[in-house]
């Protein structure tokens, strides 16, 4: 955990990149390359009001994309909703994804297909919904390309249900009660760069080859990949978080957020106690 500086240097400047490199696309939401394609579903109407829709991206064989924590290999995504019309409120949900390892590096996404659904709450009962979207998103197979893909929909009063909504809605990891995690405790301390970050995890095996993710309320503080160990019934996970612009910063243990992922299950466990 020593040299994790160095490599935020090279995230910022894989960043820089990325943003640089982006070509925008036309409305028909199809890459340059035709590598990436995305799509609103429309979905439907739920009885107190709110609208269940998803946007659903596509990719062609061998192609992935990333999770909302990508790891060290991996692109974060960004969504603008800038644009939308008639809307109050809107939740991203994100399915459970895949643990990928390359060159001793890991990263977190999705194969294929992801449908990320969207709860809307629109700002007047009854008026139409106009959903418009920018997704930048990495994709890869043997080199990453940035992507920009737009979409755009006006969702239906009433609709129907969608089984590719319903079937990511019910691809969501267990919570902390479901998966029997028991407590969570932190412990940090000063490190060079930042704040050394060591949380244990009591709950019951999920699977082979357990991965914990840690997130942050804050998006200027960068959490490091770690590592993850388990004795017994406690999973130990220990990370290092620094800020983006080496400034001082707090850590708020109630806003800390754990993903334990493994083999396809996960399990989503939110704060910790001293």
């Amino acid at each position: 955990m020593a040299h994790v500086k160095p490599m935020i240097k090279s995230n910022a400047l894989l960043a820089a990149a990325f943003s640089a490199a982006v070509l925008p696309v036309q409305a028909t939401a199809q890459s340059f390359d035709q590598v990436v394609q995305a799509e609103v579903l429309p979905g439907w109407r739920n009885d107190d009001g709110t609208h269940m829709a998803a946007v659903r991206i596509t990719l062609n064989p061998g192609w992935k994309t990333y999770w909302r924590a990508p790891g060290d290999a991996g692109i974060p995504p960004q969504i603008s909703w800038k644009g939308s019309r008639n809307l109050e409120d809107l939740s991203v949900t994100w399915p459970t994804p895949e643990v990928f390892w390359q060159n001793d590096m890991r990263s977190i996404g999705y194969t294929d297909e992801l449908v990320l659904p969207l709860r809307i709450a629109p700002k007047n009962a009854g008026e139409p919904v106009r959903l418009k979207a920018v997704l930048d998103i990495g994709v890869c197979r043997d080199v990453c390309v940035p992507q920009r893909l737009k979409v755009k929909a006006e969702l239906p009063e009433f609709g129907a249900r969608d089984a590719r909504i319903a079937a990511a809605l019910v691809d969501q990891p267990l919570t902390a009660d479901e998966a029997g995690v028991r407590k969570v405790t932190c412990s940090l301390a000063p490190s060079e760069y930042g704040v050394m970050l060591t949380a244990r995890i009591h709950m019951p095996v999920v699977g082979n080859a357990e991965v914990a993710v840690v997130e942050t309320a804050d998006p200027e503080i960068w959490v490091a990949e770690g590592t993850t160990t388990r004795s017994g019934n406690t999973l130990v996970t220990e990370t290092e978080m620094m800020h983006v612009t080496d400034s001082a910063f707090m850590v708020n243990r109630s806003d800390l957020r754990f993903t334990v992922l493994s083999g396809g299950d996960a399990v989503d466990i939110h704060g910790c106690s001293g």
